[in-house]
């Protein structure tokens, strides 16, 4: 239907008043010639299916197609001006377009955002209409979407498929035949999974579609690919394409693409109108001169090592080498390193597609490590996921005097074998933190691997050990940071929360005295900020590293907290929502964000029980579901593990829960000491105190939570256990305050590009 490739020898054949001119495209199910329309005096394009003289199912597929066409009247579909029989040949008569196929434009590279948008919005504009119509296109791809001089069009209705009953079925129930259960139909590429493994499709296919089309455009290549069916179906089915990085339009366009790949229809955007809306809120810079700086960040995941032969003296370094390595990578910001916490899962024998499925990477680091005389002899593989093909394997034998230099091999060669590229930062990065000495080393790798399972034992373990490492080399930056990680869940569950607070922020500043840049400093330094009322400041500081730092989830997670202490809710969200973007395994602090917004269904959502303690049941006892509520806080209060600050408040809440309000105060008093540098525990303390007719304590602890720098001031408007305090003369004045300073907060987060760098959707 287009002037893409014509054919220079003219064709002089007679097609009722119709005559055919030349050939102007040809794909492997039928031709498409230039035709001119002698009555009405104008060019057309005539089209047939190879077979169609033969093959029942061939006509069959033309008339589906011109009864498609016929049934929809939109600018971005195809006109169909007739359907001409002529013998046993078939010909459909569709307007002539100018320009070129989506398909043959994605050739010459990606395509800026700023057309990108505008393709994209014209195709969902074009599905919606179809859709309205219970039309399912079933085959939309970059090659049956035309570009013209004026507007975007789509093409080949050969697939199409009404979901009204009655209209789905041709005379010869062809139509029923493609759309049968177990039957795939389509382009591997651009198959929904329902469509690829042969199940009943609905428009949820075409969203599919869409969104791989915007990925495609935006990368300039296809988002699953493969050497054959089998692999291509193999990617729809189980992985998803690598994120897309370069600037905030590509992040944002990538952002809106993934709900559209979703392997479930469920989890996709419901319709093209809800795709196209979330198109068109993505912010352009108007810049149409440059081409994107588009670029995939790769996902990497670094397994625990296999220990050939159990050994007392290294068998540590089966967890602690590959969090080394994971740690020396995640400086750079072109590839995500997943949780050493989540490789910890899938420890013992290696089924790498199911890991690539279930921590959604793109490459999996795994090795052995075994003990030979005084020697350790580590060998390593890096394989690309999903086809498990073998990018790199190496094997080093070395001393334990040598390990940071194993670690800092691997690290290299990992880099150098993805082509990740680095910039000068980057690289000054990865060789800045050097340990001095060997025995150091050692004692900070055994403190990891103790600090992995978070208990207070394990925690009092791991900071002996991180103290011995400092002993030997005062100057190790990473040690100081793990240090004040252990400080801080020893202040946080009970011992010595004075003391080890102070010790936290020492050594946390330790750190960035010897390396301003650490990035494991910054994002575990928030919670120590916070808990110092100093919340806009930490707020501030990762907004900075954001500029630059765009693919850190877990400095978006920092900023969570940070922002909802600022009583910047939406962007707490926002942040949130990045994280999780770039790791779906992470656990953010959102819940509690999502309960002082009052959406305390989110909560519950966002919480979960394998974890929880204390807020979904806070959660539940505001909904009305106190049963519920009780169940969980007795069961848990039965198995332990809550400490300190924590397990005071779950007590108090479930004394009142039953009624005890004596008990509920009584433990809200043995919880005040532990509780005083923890001013989001003393909220939820004061909603308690609210609850149980004690509104003058409430209010107090209220303006030292506001004092201490958690600007509540929008939860204390909304949240329906405080309505008690509305009545007291002073609570005004104290809203008011927080008001005050969350206005400074905000003018803060304005002055560090937040609206820019956490839009909120």
């Amino acid at each position: 239907m287009s002037e893409e490739s014509p054919s220079e020898t003219p064709i002089h054949v007679q097609v009722g008043h119709y005559q055919i001119r030349r050939k102007i495209g040809e794909g492997g199910m039928g031709v498409v010639y230039e035709g001119w329309d002698e009555r009405l005096g104008r060019a057309v394009a005539i089209k047939t299916v190879r077979e169609a003289s033969k093959s029942g199912d061939a006509r069959s597929r033309l008339w589906r197609e011109a009864r498609s066409l016929a049934r929809v009247s939109h600018p971005g579909i195809c006109q169909i001006f007739d359907v001409i029989e002529d013998d046993k040949d078939l010909f459909l008569v569709l307007e002539l377009l100018e320009g070129q196929s989506l398909a043959h434009r994605i050739t010459s590279g990606p395509i800026i955002p700023p057309e990108v948008v505008s393709i994209e919005r014209q195709i969902l504009e074009a599905l919606e209409a179809l859709h309205h119509l219970k039309i399912v296109h079933r085959d939309l791809k970059p090659s049956n979407v035309f570009l013209t001089p004026h507007c975007v069009k789509l093409l080949d209705f050969g697939l199409a498929r009404s979901t009204i009953p009655r209209l789905a079925v041709d005379a010869d129930q062809t139509a029923s035949a493609l759309t049968a259960p177990g039957l795939i139909v389509g382009t591997p590429q651009y198959m929904a999974p329902e469509q690829a493994s042969g199940g009943v499709v609905g428009p949820a296919v075409d969203i599919f579609a869409a969104g791989c089309i915007l990925y495609e455009m935006l990368i300039g290549r296809r988002a699953f690919n493969g050497a054959s069916w089998v692999n291509v179906l193999y990617e729809v089915l189980h992985h998803d394409p690598p994120l897309l990085s370069g600037s905030r339009e590509i992040e944002a366009l990538d952002h809106v693409l993934r709900p559209a790949i979703a392997k479930r229809p469920e989890d996709r955007y419901s319709t093209a109108r809800e795709m196209l809306d979330a198109v068109s809120a993505v912010s352009l810079s108007g810049s149409t001169a440059q081409a994107a700086q588009v670029r995939t960040v790769i996902r990497l995941i670094a397994l625990p090592f296999r220990l050939l032969k159990r050994d007392e003296e290294t068998d540590f370094l089966a967890y602690s080498l590959p969090d080394a390595i994971s740690s020396s990578l995640s400086g750079i910001d072109s590839v995500i390193v997943r949780s050493s916490l989540l490789a910890a899962r899938f420890e013992g024998p290696v089924d790498l597609k199911q890991i690539a499925t279930e921590a959604e990477v793109d490459a999996i680091l795994t090795g052995s490590v075994m003990r030979v005389g005084d020697r350790i002899r580590l060998t390593c593989q890096l394989v690309e996921v999903p086809s498990a093909t073998m990018i790199w394997s190496e094997t080093v034998i070395s001393s334990m005097q040598d390990l940071f230099k194993i670690q800092d091999e691997v690290s290299e060669r990992v880099v150098h074998s993805l082509m990740l590229p680095l910039s000068e930062r980057e690289r000054h990065i990865i060789r800045r933190d050097v340990p001095a000495n060997a025995t150091g080393y050692e004692y900070y790798l055994r403190a990891n691997q103790i600090a992995a399972t978070r208990t207070l034992e394990n925690m009092r373990l791991a900071r002996d050990l991180y103290l011995q490492c400092l002993d030997e080399d005062p100057d190790y930056a990473p040690a100081w940071a793990r240090l004040g990680r252990v400080n801080r869940f020893l202040e946080k569950f009970g011992e010595e929360p004075d003391q080890n607070l102070k010790r936290a922020d020492e050594a946390f500043r330790k750190a960035f005295a010897l390396n301003p840049d650490l990035a494991i400093a910054h994002n575990l330094f928030t919670q120590i900020e916070c808990d110092q009322g100093c919340a806009p400041q930490a707020m501030v500081r990762l907004l900075g590293r954001a500029r630059f730092r765009r693919n850190d989830p877990d400095l978006f997670a920092g900023l969570v907290q940070a922002c909802r202490y600022s009583d910047e809710l939406e962007a707490s969200v926002a942040a949130h929502h990045r994280a999780r973007h770039l790791d779906p395994n992470l656990v953010t602090s959102v819940a509690h964000t999502y309960f002082l917004l009052g959406d305390y269904q989110r909560t519950l959502e966002c919480y979960g029980t394998k974890r929880g303690f204390y807020l979904d049941c806070a959660a539940l006892a505001v909904l009305g579901d106190k049963q519920t509520a009780l169940a969980r806080l007795r069961e848990r209060e039965q198995a332990g593990g809550a400490t300190g600050s924590v397990r005071a408040i779950m007590q108090s809440l479930r004394a009142y829960l039953e009624g005890n309000f004596e008990e509920c105060l009584s433990a809200i008093e043995v919880g005040e000491p532990l509780t005083r540098k923890d001013s989001e525990s003393l909220y939820y303390t004061a909603r308690h105190l609210a609850q149980i007719n004690e509104q003058e304590r409430a209010l107090k602890i209220l303006s030292s939570v506001i004092d201490s720098g958690f600007l509540c001031g929008s939860a204390m408007s909304r949240d329906p256990w405080l309505a008690s305090l509305r009545s007291l003369p002073d609570y005004p004045q104290l809203v008011q305050r927080a008001d005050q300073r969350r206005r400074q907060a905000h003018a803060s987060f304005l002055e560090a590009g937040g609206p820019q760098l956490l839009p909120i959707t």
